[in-house]
């Protein structure tokens, strides 16, 4: 028999505030794709680093083809033949296909050789790409096949792909699951890393589970179901979410014919959006990234005040040229895409990143009020009542947030908005990179925000938590947004033909679905 393609024994990296991989082993054979999933914490990102290079591991042996290797740096793992795809591209926006690719190969070929080898490679597997057009007119699934060629032409051997489908329709991911088998069916090993269960039971044949920095199991995932892989992964069932129909009340959130220029040379323009939130209802919003949501927010936030001002309406009250601490005092609160940055400042404690969007620690009145002092104890305790609640795990309120791993931070900032009682709450990418237990819990926060009367508004690319969630649908395309699907209307197929633009001429839109559906 051959050798395995890559076997990890008792690997260990400790960190001084928890120890993220815990004596981890793991094989992975020629041809296998192999799936490994683990709550938010349980030491997936560290344990890719650590295979790629990008790690250096404690304690541990590493072999690669039977050989044992240790490898110091990314450009050493490239040249032992293993490639990583990561979750967030980075791709350079001004550059052509070609130009991003050749930046990342040895400079010993020509610019012309690696457009042949691009060409060449995107036939042979059907990544259909030009090399010549410029990264900023690529939609997502088009930049995330750039990533892939990229990677394939440093012929690897191993192929770590880190959340690949989070911001495909359901049509690319069809396709790259095929283009995965196919490189599958050469030999080549794959190691998935994901949260959609459902994906990995139909791509995977092998799965490593791990949790708290351990391997907890290992199975076929195509004999496995759903509810038997999150208790592998989280060690119990995650609670099942109790959707119930509700009477809306009146309108929260009117937008009427906003038209924006994009400020990004890169962004899309506001084409006439009507949008409507009222009390009590979960409006969601579909699409593929860049197609005009980062304008649409920040519209909304208040971060872009270049809207005219009647556009935008909290409780008819015209607010588009307010800034966001206005609108936060009118009850709209915002959890956005960047966890930070954006959500939350990496160098200050959870406590502290409270006071971003929650006032209630800064002195109410006299001079103390003026001077801006603040009650230290009651920052942290309400950190510590948000981190009980969401089950989010840090080193205490005092801890940094760029300590926290994705998921946990993710579920820190939906607590500080949630528990702000908010009468709108607009939330983009809810769930994005958070376990399956996670995200069942804050999903049931955001239904439970919408039985106690406030406006939900939520963009995401996860079309089965849209579903799960929203009373009503929209699709935004080009800067355009579709008229609204109440949840019986919408599916799966309909959706992601919408994603094109094909809501405006009924028949092709419906020729596309049924396309879709055969």
């Amino acid at each position: 028999m051959s050798s395995p393609r890559l076997s990890l024994a008792h690997i260990t990296k400790r960190y001084p505030a928890v120890v993220a991989n815990d004596a981890v082993s793991l094989t992975v054979q020629p041809g296998e794709i192999h799936a490994v999933l683990g709550e938010n914490g349980a030491g997936k990102s560290t344990l890719m680093k650590i295979i790629y290079g990008a790690v250096k591991p404690d304690a541990g042996e590493m072999r690669f083809n039977g050989e044992v290797v240790h490898i110091r740096n990314p450009q050493e793992a490239r040249r032992l033949g293993i490639s990583m795809v990561f979750q967030h591209f980075s791709l350079f926006d001004t550059l052509s296909v070609a130009e991003n690719v050749w930046l990342g190969l040895d400079k010993h070929f020509s610019l012309a050789e690696v457009t042949q080898r691009i060409t060449d490679t995107a036939s042979q597997y059907g990544l259909d790409i030009d090399p010549q057009r410029l990264v900023h007119t690529l939609s997502v699934g088009e930049m995330q096949r750039v990533e892939i060629i990229r990677a394939l032409l440093t012929n690897p051997q191993l192929l770590i792909l880190d959340e690949p489908t989070s911001v495909l329709t359901p049509q690319a991911v069809e396709k790259l699951f095929v283009v995965l088998r196919q490189l599958a069916s050469e030999g080549r090993s794959i190691l998935y890393i994901s949260h959609k269960l459902h994906e990995i039971r139909a791509l995977c044949t092998a799965c490593t589970v791990m949790r708290a920095g351990r391997v907890t199991g290992v199975c076929d995932p195509r004999q496995e179901t759903n509810a038997s892989l999150s208790q592998l992964m989280i060690g119990s069932l995650p609670p099942e979410l109790n959707v119930r129909t509700h009477q809306p009340g009146a309108e929260v959130l009117t937008v009427r014919d906003l038209r924006l220029t994009a400020d990004d040379p890169f962004g899309v323009d506001l084409k006439g959006v009507d949008l409507q939130v009222r009390a009590g209802e979960v409006v969601g919003i579909a699409g593929v990234s860049g197609n005009g949501q980062r304008e649409l927010l920040f519209a909304l936030s208040g971060e872009d005040r270049r809207a005219p001002h009647d556009s935008i309406a909290l409780a008819g009250q015209s607010v588009g040229r307010w800034s966001p601490d206005q609108r936060r005092a009118h009850g709209l609160h915002f959890v956005p895409e960047e966890r930070l940055g954006r959500g939350a400042v990496p160098s200050l404690s959870l406590a502290q990143n409270l006071l971003l969007t929650r006032h209630e620690a800064v002195a109410s009145t006299g001079w103390l009020k003026v001077l801006g002092w603040l009650n230290l104890k009651t920052l942290q305790a309400q950190a510590e009542a948000i981190m009980a609640r969401y089950q989010v795990k840090a080193g205490g309120p005092d801890a940094a947030a760029r300590s926290l791993s994705g998921g946990n931070l993710q579920k820190f900032l939906m607590g500080r908005e949630i528990e702000a009682a908010p009468k709108l709450l607009i939330v983009s990418q809810p769930t994005w990179g958070v376990d399956v237990g996670a995200s069942a819990q804050i999903r049931a926060a955001l239904l439970a925000l919408r039985d106690a009367g406030c406006a939900v508004l939520v963009v995401s690319e996860e079309l089965d938590e849209l579903l799960e969630l929203s009373d009503r649908l929209h699709v935004i395309a080009h800067g355009e947004l579709s008229p609204a699907l109440s949840r019986e209307e919408a599916s799966v197929s309909r959706i992601g033909a919408w994603m094109s633009g094909l809501w405006k001429t009924p028949a092709a839109a419906q020729q596309e679905v049924a396309h879709v559906a055969s």
